[in-house]
């Protein structure tokens, strides 16, 4: 198992929730509350409101969080400003939620629509139960299509199998053994927005996917 997928089975033994999106980053499913206005609907700042350096935010995360984005480069200027950008929202969520923020501005300046609301509910169940991610993370296997009308798909892996909880309280890491569900596949909707940022729509998962085990 790794962080999300321990992180939640153990919330729905100890809290008895069910929990959607299997502890991944899921964003089609309707946010917590969805009757309400979206994230991407709320004018409130965030109280964790970043720096912002060349018009973009700074994103500082912990040093026992970190990533790696093994998909390169692909030698077109466009693809690659989608998979940059990409990396910079993935990161943005993990600040979020080690600053303990469902409202961050960071993972905001990167997503809209319901890849916004979905990252604001994902962030809302560790900020719930004083929580977040530590240990290192993997991306891989990108494959990108950019449409002539502003919009991009991206498709690409997770490797979690290094990637755990840390509960604020106590300061403990749930370790937890590898399994085929530590490999998560993601597909991607984005647009390019005035700012030249390529913001993420819509983002969907599969845990266990053939594509992305070793």
């Amino acid at each position: 198992m790794n962080r999300r997928t321990a992180f939640l089975a153990m919330l729905a033994v100890t809290t008895v929730l069910t929990l959607t999106a299997c502890g991944t980053e899921d964003t089609d499913a309707p946010a917590k509350g969805s009757d309400k206005a979206s994230v991407a609907d709320q004018p409130s700042p965030s109280p964790s409101a970043p720096v912002f350096e060349g018009g973009r935010p700074v994103i500082d995360l912990p040093s026992d969080v970190t990533h790696a984005f093994d998909w390169g480069t692909t030698g077109d200027p466009l693809k690659d400003a989608v998979l940059a950008d990409t990396a910079q929202r993935i990161r943005a969520v993990d600040l979020a939620i080690a600053e303990q923020d469902p409202l961050h501005e960071a993972y905001r300046f990167y997503s809209e629509g319901t890849a916004a609301a979905g990252s604001e509910r994902y962030i809302q169940e560790f900020v719930d139960h004083e929580a977040r991610t530590t240990g290192f993370t993997r991306f891989y296997d990108a494959d990108v299509t950019v449409h002539e009308d502003g919009t991009a798909a991206l498709v690409y892996c997770e490797d979690q199998s290094k990637a755990f909880n840390k509960f604020l309280g106590t300061g403990k890491t749930d370790v937890t053994p590898v399994t085929k569900n530590s490999y998560v596949i993601y597909a991607a909707a984005l647009r390019k927005n005035g700012n030249g940022v390529w913001v993420t729509e819509r983002l969907s998962s599969q845990r266990g996917s053939a594509k992305c085990r070793p």
